[in-house]
């Protein structure tokens, strides 16, 4: 009786913290959505002659573009109007392509994600590999790897696109230049240099702390328990070193993981993609509001979403994180 009474007192607890974190990731987003449209208002002079790039225009056409973006009303009756259409992926009209701004960014996503995946496994698999690798051995090939990883966090994505291209497409020509290709393999050729590019400051990231997080774990007393007891290296590893350091990493993938979304914006214009993050950057120079707004909303929403993702699996890999938080 008093375990069942406990444990829906830990089911309880447990929901409780669930729901704390969804509801701060609501308000997160809300709170951004706010910042976001505030933003078209705070514009020096007229919000309308900006966007238009101070091009001539009739009253009607001033009016009417002053009604599409909600600019003929207060701040909250327009705040309300435009965070209710983007709810149903509605976010209007690009005053620049004279389209949809929610059919521009999902046909830029055709480049963007794969891109951004690409990126993802590349940066994990490597900074995983080096981190555990050089947590194991030590001594130099955990200050080479430590080196590495100092270098790699600290070069600018520009500066790694620029390097890539000069060294690989110009010099070597082993891959394109410009472009995302056609068909699977011919994208993933394509998408090669981009993805590396995105990759290498994600990748010193991950080295540098998966470094740090694994060797911590090499230095508990269970492992050293586990290896007087004649459990061999690889089971070491694998059961109490690996597995006891993926809730820490977890988060840090999911950070990363997030903010390949926006590195895409400088990778995308030196390589010549049509992508999300090419259009952020034209959209950006040509004024065009709605566009920015949209993108900007959508990056913000995936940084929310995947952190309470992570936050939501954190329990499962480690049940101390749930006892943790629940306590509190």
């Amino acid at each position: 009786m008093k375990r069942t009474r406990a444990d829906r007192a830990g089911k309880r607890a447990f929901a409780g913290w669930i729901g704390k974190r969804v509801l701060g990731g609501i308000l997160t987003v809300l709170l951004a959505s706010v910042l976001i449209y505030g933003a078209l208002r705070l514009v020096p002079g007229d919000p309308v002659l900006a966007m238009t790039g101070g091009r001539r225009l009739t009253p009607d056409q001033i009016e009417a573009l002053r009604h599409r973006h909600g600019l003929d009303r207060g701040f909250v009756q327009g705040y309300l109007a435009w965070i209710g259409d983007a709810l149903r992926l509605d976010f209007g009209m690009s005053t620049n392509y004279q389209t949809s701004v929610t059919s521009l960014i999902t046909n830029r996503l055709g480049v963007s994600g794969p891109l951004i995946l690409y990126s993802a496994v590349l940066a994990v698999v490597s900074g995983l590999a080096v981190a555990l690798v050089s947590a194991v051995k030590g001594g130099l090939v955990n200050r080479a790897a430590g080196m590495a990883a100092a270098v790699t966090t600290a070069t600018p994505t520009f500066v790694s696109a620029i390097g890539l291209l000069a060294l690989f497409s110009v010099g070597l020509g082993w891959f394109p230049a410009t472009g995302a290709g056609t068909g699977l393999a011919d994208r993933l050729w394509h998408l090669t240099l981009p993805a590396v590019a995105m990759a290498i400051v994600a990748f010193g990231v991950l080295a540098r702390v998966g470094n740090a997080a694994f060797a911590e774990e090499l230095r508990r007393e269970h492992v050293e328990v586990a290896r007087s007891r004649g459990v061999g290296a690889a089971a070491v590893i694998r059961r109490h070193v690996v597995r006891n350091a993926l809730a820490p990493m977890l988060t840090i993938v999911g950070l990363l993981f997030a903010s390949l979304f926006v590195g895409t914006a400088v990778v995308e214009t030196a390589f010549g993609l049509d992508g999300v993050g090419s259009l952020l950057v034209s959209s950006v120079s040509r004024r065009d509001f709605p566009v920015v707004q949209g993108i900007a909303l959508i990056a913000v929403l995936l940084f929310v979403v995947v952190n309470t993702l992570v936050d939501l699996a954190m329990p499962f890999i480690d049940p101390r994180v749930a006892l943790g938080g629940a306590g509190r």
